[in-house]
């Protein structure tokens, strides 16, 4: 066998365990930072306080504020906020709407990030941003908003909610399922994914029968881990561009579109991806094709099946589409709007995806 690939690691320190926290003050030792702006979501403020106090006179300030899609005024209040504080740098205690927030202030001071993820979100181990203004989610890569470091600690996911952490755990899978047919995958890319596909599918069920089970909770976030380093080192294709219109467009919740909206665009796209299909046949549980075992899955899950039960109108399916194709992406198979529509249409009203053959 030949190999023939490029693969760049991102500069980044992890730390992982149970009780890692307690290292959160080595790690800002470590950067260097005397002056950080802890950033969490209104949902997390109490795991952001606790992190402040534990960060003494280092905390110049908390701003629960973070919210999904990262509305561009939200960015610029918090941004003007850490010039204002002379913060050296921020923590984000959360999951995507707290570390997109910290990305945001980065791109604008150059502001470098210690993450400390308590979802399965993934945006902590990527170079990727995103902010929204007037219904429209723009996204791009910038190295100046990967984090510097990583604080993984199973115990600030124990109280994560079995729904959310269902829906942010399918979340993660779609980094890995993406990854492995991206333009530009690797081997390297295609052994993480796969392991992340594995750990978070194993680690899910024992997470819903037993919240509290730490092994279940370390197996879940190991499995997020991988997954986010895929979606840091890959572009992302069909299932991505969905999400991110339907939640800029319509600011539907984005781990549970995410969940509704990946068996579909997997299903649009295995066919035409023999590699991925072999290593989703082998990490997915369950019977028949990967797009319908993870719709299965997911259903076995209690996750939700439908966009129409996130808050989607019917009447929003055409104009998502025309969204989606309206610039040139990276994608398997070729796209076009009648597909997207189809597909959209499926998700919508909840039906199991139609698995394409061409």
């Amino acid at each position: 066998m030949t190999f023939d690939f490029v693969y760049e690691a991102l500069p980044m320190r992890v730390r992982f365990g149970v009780g890692a926290l307690s290292e959160l003050p080595a790690e800002l030792d470590h950067l260097d930072l005397k002056r950080v702006l802890v950033l969490c979501s209104p949902g997390h403020e109490s795991v952001g306080r606790m992190v402040a106090d534990a960060l003494g006179d280092r905390c110049v300030g908390v701003r629960p504020d973070a919210v999904m899609h990262v509305p561009a005024d939200v960015a610029a209040r918090a941004s003007a906020a850490a010039a204002e504080l002379n913060a050296d740098g921020c923590v984000t205690v959360g999951g995507g709407s707290a570390i997109g927030l910290g990305k945001a202030i980065a791109l604008k001071h150059d502001l470098p990030i210690v993450a400390v993820p308590t979802t399965y979100a993934g945006s902590e181990m990527t170079p990727v941003w995103g902010m929204t203004t007037d219904g429209r989610k723009e996204t791009g890569r910038d190295h100046r908003v990967l984090p510097r470091s990583v604080v993984y600690d199973p115990t600030l996911s124990m109280t994560l909610p079995v729904d959310i952490s269902v829906t942010s755990g399918i979340n993660a899978l779609a980094h890995a399922v993406e990854g492995l047919y991206a333009p530009d995958a690797s081997p390297i890319i295609s052994l993480l994914a796969e392991e992340g596909v594995r750990a978070l599918t194993t680690a899910l069920p024992s997470l819903v029968a037993a919240p509290s089970d730490a092994q279940a909770r370390s197996g879940a976030l190991y499995g997020a881990w991988l997954c986010g380093a895929v979606l840091g080192a890959t572009t992302m294709s069909l299932h991505h561009k969905l999400c991110h219109a339907l939640g800029g467009t319509l600011n539907l919740p984005h781990a549970a579109t995410h969940t509704v909206v990946l068996p579909h665009a997997l299903a649009y796209n295995q066919s035409h991806a023999p590699s991925a299909l072999a290593a989703l046949s082998r990490a997915i549980p369950g019977d028949g094709d990967p797009a319908s075992r993870l719709f299965a899955f997911a259903q076995s899950l209690g996750a939700p099946a439908s966009l129409a039960e996130l808050g989607m109108a019917e009447t929003d399916i055409d104009r998502i589409a025309d969204e989606v194709t309206s610039r040139p992406y990276g994608n398997p198979r070729p796209i076009t709007v009648d597909a997207v529509r189809a597909l959209l249409a499926d998700a919508w009203a909840g039906r199991p995806p139609t698995v394409e053959s061409d």
